[in-house]
């Protein structure tokens, strides 16, 4: 937001590969970084890490946030100010309060073959005042939470692989097409596209009842172990 003098910002879009490579345990510090590798007035191009004590946990690769106008979602100025304390001593703690509880219902699906549930997005939670303060948007990072929630359901199902257990692995071509706005009802599905003996492939999808807003694929990795 620095680089175009917080006349824009980037709102989540295409991520191309997640790469989910080790589980932090509660009460670990994670160290994250970002590399921009391009910045402009329409979008910005990044790369990330999450380290916990030392040891890669998360990696994204191929990311792309369209760039919106700033003014529409949050205070520049506001954010100006945020961005000067950052780059001096950080941000106080306490800043962000606990999400609110995140539940789905299970709604149908085929075991093992497909599963299809439904989600709430609050009307209010503290959330929105920092995503955003003039126009609340459910993040998608949560969205691809109750995702995987949804992905472990189905995932509970399929023939577990000789090594033990199923793991999410890697998140694919995750694209969000739309903002998400409170109190809004979303179906959710996921599907079992490939099995094999190490891994299994999953696809997403994410409709309100006119269009498809979010679509991502989940490649599940053998591990062993219970």
């Amino acid at each position: 937001m620095a680089a175009v003098d917080f006349g824009q910002r980037p709102v989540a879009g295409l991520a191309g590969c997640i790469e989910l490579l080790h589980e932090p345990r509660a009460g670990q510090v994670l160290e994250l970084a970002a590399d921009l590798e391009h910045v402009d007035t329409d979008s910005v191009e990044y790369c990330g890490t999450a380290h916990a004590h030392g040891t890669l946990v998360m990696r994204l690769k191929d990311c792309v946030g369209p760039m919106v106008q700033l003014a529409e979602f949050d205070d520049p100025q506001k954010l100006r100010m945020q961005f000067e304390a950052l780059c001096r001593t950080g941000v106080v703690a306490g800043g962000f309060p606990s999400l609110p509880q995140l539940t789905l219902e299970r709604t149908g699906g085929n075991a093992g073959r497909w599963a299809s549930a439904t989600f709430q997005v609050p009307s209010e939670a503290p959330l929105f005042a920092d995503h955003f303060p003039r126009r609340p948007v459910f993040p998608g990072s949560l969205l691809m939470h109750m995702k995987l929630q949804l992905g472990a359901m189905l995932a509970s199902e399929i023939p577990s692989p000789e090594t033990g257990r199923w793991v999410p692995g890697t998140i694919r071509d995750m694209k969000l097409r739309a903002f998400i706005p409170p109190g809004t009802t979303l179906p959710l599905e996921a599907r079992l596209k490939q099995r094999l003996p190490d891994s299994a492939s999953l696809t997403f999808e994410t409709r309100t009842s006119k269009e498809v807003i979010a679509t991502v694929g989940l490649v599940l990795k053998a591990v062993n172990g219970v």
